[in-house]
């Protein structure tokens, strides 16, 4: 059965290889970026795999109200989504902490995608995914951090932060009634810009992570899955940092993402 999916940061690495993949596989693709002439190009490319067409949204997941704007112009434009992949992310970055003193690390990989997945709930209905990014880096939340009242320093541990209060919401929001909703490490040193950036390595080859993404928007095996940690490292479902398991601390930090995010 064919499926409409939005995937955000598609414009290069594995969202876009994941768009193209689920594109030849006859589903409908909604692109994100930030870079118009990025999403441009990435709209050809997904198109080049489609006979359907392929919408295109700009903003900068950066600034909550672009967030907002996005969800606003997806609904308008669709009454029904099938898929939310939240696959944008940030790793590495000269300016960590933007005008509003908040870390990007943590509005980009945390809030943002928690802000439009609440917002297309009303899309997504019961039978819908979301699927949220993870990663093999998860470290314990500093609730200060997380509420840009502290910097910090280490890029690394600022990510695996983002990630495992990712982790942490997709846990407590996918045991609720609603669309089934699972947090996926695609694979740890993909190729992506994100790794080359970062790690200055060429990393492994984008497909593992596209094809773990694609079954996981569209496979059977992921729709009992509701509120589980998918290691593609691994291979299997397995458990997330402890913290994420650990219901007090989950109330305690998905409690601060709520009082950031937009009523």
């Amino acid at each position: 059965m064919q499926k409409k999916i939005l995937i955000t940061g598609a414009t290069d690495g594995i969202g876009l290889e994941t768009a193209k993949m689920l594109a030849s596989k006859g589903h409908q693709i909604l692109i994100h970026g930030r870079n118009p002439v990025k999403l441009a190009q990435a709209a050809e490319a997904v198109s080049q795999l489609s006979d359907l067409p392929v919408p295109s949204y700009l903003a900068d997941l950066s600034d909550l109200a672009q967030v907002e704007a996005l969800a606003s112009e997806v609904a308008s434009d669709h009454q029904t989504l099938d898929v939310l992949l939240n696959n944008a992310g940030i790793f590495r970055t000269p300016e960590p902490v933007l005008p509003s003193g908040m870390d990007v690390r943590f509005v980009v990989n945390t809030l943002a995608p928690l802000l439009l997945a609440r917002r297309l709930m009303p899309l997504l209905g019961q039978d819908g995914r979301i699927v949220n990014l993870s990663s093999a880096a998860q470290a314990p939340v500093d609730l200060n951090a997380l509420q840009g009242k502290v910097q910090i320093s280490d890029h690394f541990n600022a990510y695996a932060q983002s990630k495992l209060a990712l982790t942490m919401w997709s846990r407590k929001m996918g045991l609720k009634d609603g669309p089934v909703i699972v947090s996926v490490n695609p694979g740890s040193m993909l190729a992506s810009k994100m790794v080359k950036e970062g790690f200055g390595v060429a990393g492994n080859d984008l497909s593992i992570g596209a094809s773990i993404l694609s079954r996981a928007c569209l496979d059977e095996e992921f729709a009992a899955a509701s509120g589980q940690y998918f290691d593609n490292d691994a291979g299997k479902f397995a458990s997330p940092h402890a913290d994420a398991l650990n219901d007090a601390t989950v109330e305690q930090v998905c409690g601060v993402i709520d009082s950031l995010l937009p009523a």
